[in-house]
Formats: C-alpha cells, structure tokens, sequence
C-alpha cells in the first residue's frame, strides 16, 4: 500500500493520535521497544542532514528516513521530508510506504500536547510560540485539544500573518513568554532564545527545536525546571540543550503517562523533545489500519 500526504491528512485526527503517542511512549519506558538512537549523517554541516530512524514495537515496526534541511527555510521546500516503511512484526512482510512529511508534523505536535496535558496548570489560559513554520500551527492545533487558551502570543519571523490568521498577537520574546501558561520553542536557534528569567513559576515549556548537539533555545536558567525529555538515550545524545547545560532529567514521558513518576505540575517543568522512531511507526501503523478499514 502506497500513502501519500493527502492521503495522510485524510485519516489522521488529534485526540486519537495524542492518545496513541502515550502509549507509544509507556511502552518505550517500559522496555518494550527496540529503538536504536536515529543515525543522523551530516552532508553539510547546517544545512543538510539525513536521518534514519528504525523502531520495533509489539504492534508494528518500520522505518523512517528523514531529511532536515535548514538551509531550505524561508523557501517553497520544507525542512522536514520525510518517508517510512511499516512492516509486519510476525512474518516481516512489508504493509505500506507512506508519506512522513505530514506524520512528522502531526506526532511531533500530539506528543508536546500529551505531555502538556499532564504537566501544564489546568487553568492554562496564555499560550505563547516562538518560532515560525508548520510546528507553531500543529503546536496550536494539538495543545488547543488539551487546553483552553484565551490568548495566544507569538514572536516576530512571519508573526504578523500567523497572528492574523490564528486571533495571535504578535510580539518580541520577551513579552511574548512573561506571565505565559504554557511556551512552545519550534526553532532551529544555534544560540538560546529563551530565558529562564522571564518563566513565570509554575510555566510548562515544550522546547522541541534546535535538534543538534551543539544547538540550542532554552537557555541554563530555563533547563534548570524540572525536566522531561522523550527519551533518556536519546537526548543525552541529540540535545544541546540537554548536553551543554548538564540538566538532571527528572523523568521520560512515558513514566509520566503511566504514573510511575508523580506529574510535578505546580513546579516550571521544560518537555525536550527531540522525536522518536516508535512514534513514526505507531502513527504509521493508525493511518495504515485506518486506510485498511477504508479500503
């Protein structure tokens, strides 16, 4: 079965894709996925990546190969490419080749919502985005599922047409994350962009960009909240924010999700996500059952 993205588009919702990332993610905590740390090749140094990202779960396993360009920012071709592989986990037949583009969008977003849902105040009521592209508007889709957000601030870089298409007010960083519920960082900052002076206590952060090992958005004020990351292994590995600051980690989503670490939602917690193989291949595995049962 071949799946392009508006086939993709077709199939995949929010509340059933925000509930699969939780489940994708206790079974990672769990032990229960083999997930080797992505092989990211560097073709040019800032500008063009490959990534190859394998992952096998109870219910499916597959591959993703990702290409992360920056240098294609600001142009008709996105950053993120992407396409994946779903095999059988019993026979090893292969199931489906799909588009990953879209996925990779969606799961990144549903993942930061799952995690908000947990950790952010459940009177949320102030959302701020840093960062321009497709992730500041999945970000608003996803966390708008999980939480009511009466205003929605977003920093300069092509912030003027995002506020008016999405009732946002356009502002500088500082302004934008002061007395902020929840902040979303979807950046490919070398340098921090956000300062942990201006969190206000009790803030929930969703710091997703910058996903290299010497780059970075949050600077060591903000990595100092309480943190949890996707993955131990893999942030530990991948995250500059995580690397240069030497933040202890406080938990993986999935311990989160399944109780076995008690949600600190009245402290500042940061959510660093740097995405995950197994959340490719579960939501491949969603829309490939979906498509089935379509026919």
């Amino acid at each position: 079965m071949y799946l392009d993205e508006e086939a993709v588009r077709a199939i995949l919702g929010w509340d059933q894709l925000i509930a699969e990332m939780e489940t994708a993610l206790i079974a990672l905590s769990r032990g229960r996925v083999i997930q080797p740390t992505r092989s990211m090749i560097t073709i040019e140094e800032d500008r063009r990546y490959l990534g190859i990202m394998p992952a096998v779960a109870e219910a499916a396993m597959g591959l993703k190969l990702v290409s992360f360009y920056p240098g294609n920012a600001g142009t008709a071709v996105p950053t993120h490419l992407a396409m994946i592989l779903l095999f059988r986990t019993d026979t090893g037949e292969p199931l489906a080749v799909m588009d990953g583009r879209l996925i990779t969008e969606m799961r990144t977003a549903a993942v930061s919502a799952a995690v908000t849902r947990r950790l952010a105040a459940p009177d949320s009521r102030v959302l701020a985005l840093m960062g321009s592209g497709v992730q500041a508007e999945a970000h608003l889709a996803a966390l708008s599922r999980v939480r009511h957000f009466e205003e929605v601030r977003r920093t300069p870089a092509h912030a003027e047409r995002f506020a008016r298409a999405h009732k946002a007010r356009a502002m500088d960083a500082e302004s934008a994350v002061r007395g902020a519920d929840v902040v979303v960082t979807v950046t490919n900052a070398r340098e921090p962009i956000l300062k942990g002076a201006w969190l206000k206590r009790g803030a929930h952060v969703n710091a997703v960009g910058s996903p290299r090992p010497t780059w970075r958005e949050l600077d060591d004020d903000a990595m100092a909240s309480v943190l949890v990351v996707d993955s131990r292994e893999a942030v530990v590995k991948e995250s500059g924010d995580v690397i240069l600051s030497k933040s202890p980690i406080y938990a993986e989503a999935g311990e989160i999700f399944d109780g076995s670490k008690p949600a600190p939602v009245s402290e500042t917690t940061v959510f660093k996500s740097v995405g995950l193989a197994v959340e490719d291949i579960a939501t491949a595995r969603l829309v490939y059952e979906a498509a089935r049962q379509r026919g």
